[in-house]
């Protein structure tokens, strides 16, 4: 079973997140379909599910608001993390000329209140701003987000794939605490371990929740290195779990806290999510990977 963690704000997470960013290409997208998916995720204790406005052009979002609608108790048992400010040329924003960011106030205020239509929710428990927008104004966004949070309408908020400035100029501007910074890490996205991003973190008391921690699927297929997957296998072998669970605990065993977020649409895989618990993973080992994901040793 995973356990549940405090981020600023007032919310918990579960140790381990599960993402909806795939929902939309599932056959099945069925309300008892998407149910039978946050079972499987809530028997091994994970209760929080990642989405975002723009997943399945803008359609991710009503997916799971309708498997909540025929399940209303669901709603209950689970903490819903969602982004917004990204406006792609497709679904509803499908005359916007370019894809572009938006971090106005009218826009996150627009946009919290479809997501709430689209969730079948009266509250959102995290809100992220997806990415950074060269063209925020940090105040008129750091309101908004404060209104959001007041409102009730969002219970906390936070960002994703912000660099420290970003998060500094943001957090100034925002009498709420941030609670949390989504981004990219795993095996092979490993750079934030050394360019300072997990160091800001850390300092800021941050749990950063890590997108892609499987690297989109390609650690463990054939355009991973040879000798990461060999080292993988041999982790692997001597816990009695499979690579996917390797890699997941070699990001649970830093000290920063970070929170895995997992997407896969089947249930027996989603079923397997919580085995990352059971690695066992000393010093050596997690260098023994980081090691084989590099291709060299370090210094």
């Amino acid at each position: 079973m995973t356990s549940r963690v405090a981020l600023p704000g007032g919310i918990e997470l579960s140790r381990i997140v599960y993402g909806m960013w795939r929902i939309r290409d599932d056959a099945d997208i069925s309300p008892a379909h998407v149910r039978a998916k946050i079972e499987a995720c809530l028997e091994q204790g994970i209760s929080s599910i990642d989405q975002a406005d723009i997943y399945g052009g803008y359609t991710a979002e009503a997916v799971l608001g309708d498997c909540l609608r025929a399940n209303p108790g669901l709603r209950d048992c689970v903490e819903i993390v969602t982004k917004c400010g990204i406006v792609a040329p497709v679904g509803r924003y499908s005359d916007a000329r370019v894809k572009h960011y938006d971090t106005s106030a009218d826009h996150l205020t627009r946009s919290v209140d479809q997501s709430l239509r689209d969730l079948a929710t009266d509250r959102i428990d995290l809100l992220l701003i997806h990415r950074p927008d060269p063209l925020m104004d940090a105040e008129e966004t750091g309101r908004a987000l404060d209104k959001a949070v007041a409102s009730g309408k969002v219970r906390a908020v936070g960002v994703s794939n912000f660099r420290p400035w970003d998060w500094s100029l943001l957090q100034a501007a925002t009498s709420t605490p941030l609670a949390t910074n989504q981004i990219e890490l795993s095996l092979t996205a490993n750079g934030a371990f050394l360019d300072g991003q997990l160091a800001f973190l850390q300092r800021e008391g941050i749990r950063p929740m890590a997108w892609s921690p499987l690297g989109g699927g390609r650690l463990m297929g054939a355009g991973a290195p040879l000798a990461l997957r060999t080292a993988l296998a041999e982790v692997a072998a001597k816990n009695s779990v499979d690579g996917v669970a390797v890699a997941i605990a070699w990001l649970l065993a830093h000290p920063a806290g970070i929170l895995p977020v997992m997407g896969t649409n089947r249930i027996d895989r989603i079923s397997m999510l919580s085995d990352a618990l059971r690695v066992e993973m000393d010093r050596e080992t997690w260098f023994e990977l980081y090691t084989a994901a590099r291709g060299e040793e370090v210094p």
